[in-house]
């Protein structure tokens, strides 16, 4: 079973002023479709922040798949890319590709998302745009392809 930790990047979640439904929506999705989730967090977009917990939650061991949503549009705070480039060791362009792509036939907004995937060790961290239907949308099209994505990452072969 893949274990996943689920980190929601907002302001506004972190100070108690929201509610987190984005990250309620990929612990529900994620859980019909046989994942395990070990942990759900909230952090400010702050670099720092952001960058200082996917280290935690790659590095403890627990979390073969870590994904964040929020931080990922145009806004002055909106820096999780940047902080999960910055501590990955490879970067994985092919979800985030997808992602924009196919939410590009849903809404011509979704190429506007800067989110990026990428390797720290042996856990793979995607980040998920903050509204909850666009990780809805986005989280369907990766779904089925984070079995294998993690399996090789663990040293599996290909089919």
């Amino acid at each position: 079973m893949i274990t996943v930790a689920i980190v929601t990047v907002s302001d506004s979640c972190s100070r108690g002023e929201r509610e987190d439904v984005s990250g309620r929506t990929i612990e529900e999705m994620l859980s019909r479709n046989g994942f395990a989730v070990a942990s759900r967090g909230i952090v400010a977009d702050d670099r720092e922040a952001i960058a200082a917990e996917l280290t935690r939650l790659a590095d403890g061991g627990g979390a073969d798949l870590v994904l964040t949503t929020g931080g990922t549009g145009f806004g002055p705070r909106d820096v999780t890319p940047e902080a999960t480039a910055f501590v990955c060791d490879r970067i994985v362009p092919g979800f985030g590709e997808l992602m924009r792509l196919e939410g590009y036939r849903r809404t011509p907004n979704a190429v506007l998302s800067r989110a990026v995937a990428g390797i720290r060790g042996r856990t793979l961290v995607v980040n998920l745009p903050g509204s909850p239907r666009a990780v809805r949308e986005c989280l369907e099209v990766i779904v089925d392809l984070l079995p294998h994505a993690i399996e090789m990452l663990h040293g599996g072969g290909h089919p």
